[in-house]
């Protein structure tokens, strides 16, 4: 059973400003109010039980652009600008930041980075901590911190900016964010390949990735996650950037059974990309396991259960689909790096949703002591351990 708080009274606070998120920390800080942190609260089933609070701050209204040079590709914009907003601005330039976040059409770009969440292109593109070159952020005790800056190769002093990035708002919280920013490929094109067996479609990742291409995105389908976005069997995803001669390179050396462009391909990534959120909405009672593991480790896991998986094949990142909570917990294996991620809320509190956090887990309770010593911000959403 999970602690039984009392409930309550709930104040709101949607500040317009930097100097009014300060303030509200600072009052809450001061009256040792616990503060439920969020933006746009688009992944609320994602992490673990929030403690119930005295304060709900939400930044979605710091949604301002600060600086953009596309000349320079650099972007520095507040925490509460929606990432499809500011994926549509980007664009209009011939540019794009490549996370691919589920639930993109209403998460905020401090909810992005908070939750580090990212998507199939992360097999070239990396995460967010890959693209973020510097942040200001609010702590308890009001104090605006800023870590690196505008400047694409910064690399001066303690990156203070890394150690927000995933921390589910449990130690500061983001209020700007800067970014560099990618010019959008000549051109596209995926190929799809259908496989009878996992160690099929395995092998011809591993010629892919032995090869000189550089795909944008291999992501592995289970044959219940396939059938979901309208394909058959253990369906491999290849995403291929450049240009004309690069894109046909591709198509003689990664014989597909199916060859997506234009409106079609992006269709085709949604659906991938926001399988997750698909699959939430579907089944208000389902939970999502995410495994980290190598590559080569990444059989082991497609053997192991039938239920709908999402594999980025390139990187050993594992996503489970499950019907219950009680059928995630049990698929979890004790040597697997593994988390809970989503859940039902009723749940959290009596799932191990963080089973095997490893050593690290001690010097991230110290952080947390550092800059929240009485516990007040989003306790208990780092997967209940934070």
């Amino acid at each position: 059973m999970g602690i039984a708080y009392p409930v309550p009274e709930m104040q709101i606070v949607q500040p317009q400003t930097v100097e009014q998120l300060r303030e509200a920390l600072v009052e809450a800080q001061r009256s040792g109010r616990r503060i439920t942190l969020g933006g746009a609260f688009s992944k609320r089933r994602m992490g673990g039980p929030v403690a119930p609070s005295e304060v709900i701050i939400s930044t979605a209204s710091l949604d301002r652009v600060l600086q953009y040079e596309p000349r320079d590709l650099t972007l520095s914009v507040e925490a509460g600008m929606p990432y499809a907003e500011l994926s549509r601005l980007l664009d209009q330039h011939g540019q794009m930041l490549p996370l691919d976040p589920p639930f993109a059409e209403a998460a905020t770009i401090g909810g992005v980075l908070a939750a580090n969440t990212s998507g199939p292109r992360r097999r070239l593109y990396g995460t967010a901590r890959d693209l973020v070159i510097g942040m200001k952020f609010v702590t308890l005790q009001g104090r605006l911190v800023e870590s690196g800056g505008m400047v694409v190769k910064n690399v001066a002093g303690l990156d203070l900016a890394k150690l927000l990035i995933g921390s589910f708002g449990t130690l500061a919280v983001i209020a700007v964010a800067n970014f560099k920013v990618l010019p959008k490929p000549p051109g596209t094109r995926t190929f799809l390949r259908n496989f009878a067996s996992h160690r099929e479609a395995l092998e011809a990742r591993d010629r892919l990735l032995a090869s000189p291409l550089q795909p944008a995105a291999v992501d592995l389908l289970n044959p219940a996650a396939a059938r979901l976005v309208g394909y058959d069997g253990w369906l491999l995803a290849v995403e291929a950037v450049g240009n004309a001669a690069a894109l046909a390179r591709y198509g003689r050396e990664f014989p597909s059974d199916f060859t997506l462009e234009s409106g079609e391909e992006a269709q085709f990534w949604r659906n991938v990309q926001n399988f997750t959120p698909c699959f939430l909405e579907r089944n208000p009672q389902a939970a999502v396991v995410r495994v980290c593991c190598t590559l080569s480790g990444i059989a082991e896991v497609a053997n192991s259960t039938e239920a709908p998986l999402v594999i980025r094949a390139g990187n050993g990142v594992c996503y489970a689909h499950f019907s219950s909570a009680d059928e995630a917990a049990a698929w979890i294996r004790p040597d697997w790096k593994a988390v809970i991620e989503f859940a039902p809320e009723e749940r959290k509190g009596e799932l191990e949703l963080w089973p095997s956090p490893g050593e690290d887990l001690a010097v991230m309770r110290r952080i947390k002591q550092n800059f929240d010593p009485d516990g007040l911000l989003n306790p208990g959403r780092l997967y209940g351990r934070i």
